[in-house]
């Protein structure tokens, strides 16, 4: 495939102020040929590769119109605009591609269903609404998404979205015609939204199954645990401390069932272990935390009378002096080690790093437009950016413990 240079380039092809180009340019060729393979025609390609290269060589905000500014002015902008929100190719097989390529370089460890909320000025971006952001407290015009990222022991890649949509753009015919909005897309919650964006990868994408790690505070827990054991899916999910569940373990003297995962992990107390890990960053010095797992079963809930409770591990997570439990998970990992669930545990953290470091970076919350169609190719070819990145070196992540911290964590 023929790999276009951006009019800015300087005279030995780098991206201005930018290093490792040389390879990051040989990852897009290579990258490209595979992602693309399904687009159609050849200008789609190319553009697809263009479109790439403007996410990572741009300054500022990763608009069309900045984009397109590399590559030729008004008609670029024009072609661009249309290649993204006018064209009729599929994302979805892009994305598969990404997903089974990462997965060769590196094998997946997890797959973590991480929320994306995106700020508006206005109101005509797709999906846009009125929303509570709990990272900033407070309620904004914003969209919501669901982000699937493949957590390998080197790095941590987006490869599917799910774009949350609230009742006042699907029941507004109006606004579905304008956006393009498929009439497949039904009303659902967000933790719907992320069990759904994850059961999208499961569907002929033909990948291994992975642990899905999920931050379930505010999700329907039962509904969550549910649709995810359908899918086949063994689950890591931070729950709340009010969640109520029934002790088995033969470990913890009997107590009566029903009691919040707070009050059970607090009984546990007697049960926690010293576990080594390690804090983000490759110079962050080794720390050691505490962990305990005790086996609950979970209620069956109504209308599920002939279903037996199902059996879990609460795990909770706290530091040497500080307040017990810190976290809360639950866990259907048969067999697990304290120290494999709080390394799962703390892929999210990973993937933080990597949204902040490298997503954001490419652009991944910076389209603007009403096309349902537009969000989605734009997210898939920020994912696209975002994995050029990672295999170029050019930016990377770190696992927050390994395999040897792991082995030398106490029992």
């Amino acid at each position: 495939m023929r790999t276009m240079r951006p009019q800015n380039w300087t005279a030995d092809g780098d991206w201005p102020g930018t290093v490792h180009t040389e390879n990051r340019a040989t990852v897009l060729a290579e990258l490209g040929s595979v992602l693309f393979a399904s687009l159609p025609r050849r200008d789609q390609r190319r553009k697809g590769v263009e479109y790439v290269q403007g996410l990572l060589g741009v300054k500022g905000r990763k608009s069309i119109r900045n984009i397109s500014s590399l590559f030729g002015g008004e008609s670029a902008e024009q072609s661009l605009h249309h290649f993204i929100s006018g064209s009729t190719w599929d994302w979805a097989p892009v994305r598969r591609a990404l997903a089974r390529h990462m997965e060769e370089i590196s094998p997946t460890r997890a797959h973590v269903l991480r929320p994306l909320v995106i700020p508006k000025a206005g109101d005509s971006s797709v999906g846009v609404d009125r929303r509570f952001c709990a990272l900033r407290g407070q309620i904004m015009n914003a969209q919501q998404a669901v982000g699937v990222w493949a957590v390998s022991d080197e790095s941590s890649t987006p490869v599917n979205w799910r774009l949350h949509l609230p009742d006042a753009w699907l029941e507004d015919e109006m606004r579905r015609r304008q956006a393009s909005i498929p009439d497949t897309a039904l009303p659902e919650t967000l933790d719907q939204c992320a069990v759904e964006a994850y059961i999208g990868i499961t569907k002929g994408w033909g990948l291994p199954t992975r642990p899905v790690v999920m931050d379930a505070r505010e999700a329907d827990l039962a509904r969550t645990v549910r649709r995810l054991s359908a899918a086949g899916a063994p689950m890591l999910l931070r729950i709340g401390p009010g969640e109520r569940l029934t002790v088995t373990d033969p470990g913890l003297p009997r107590i009566r069932p029903g009691l919040t995962a707070y009050q059970i992990m607090t009984v546990a107390r007697p049960l926690r272990h010293p576990v080594i890990q390690q804090a983000s960053g490759r110079s962050d010095a080794s720390r050691t935390g505490l962990a305990a797992c005790v086996r609950v079963e979970m209620p069956a809930g109504p209308g599920s009378a002939r279903r037996p409770a199902r059996e879990m591990v609460l795990l909770g997570i706290g530091e040497s002096g500080g307040r017990w439990p810190a976290e809360l998970w639950l866990s259907d990992i048969a067999g697990a080690h304290p120290a494999q669930l709080l390394r799962l545990a703390r892929l999210t953290r990973q993937v933080d790093r990597d949204y902040a470091q490298i997503a954001e970076e490419v652009g991944i919350s910076d389209f603007s437009g009403r096309s349902f169609s537009g969000w989605h190719r734009h997210a898939t070819l920020a994912s696209a950016a975002h994995a050029v990145e990672v295999l170029s070196g050019t930016a990377g992540s770190t696992l927050v413990a390994t395999h040897d911290q792991e082995a030398r964590a106490t029992a």
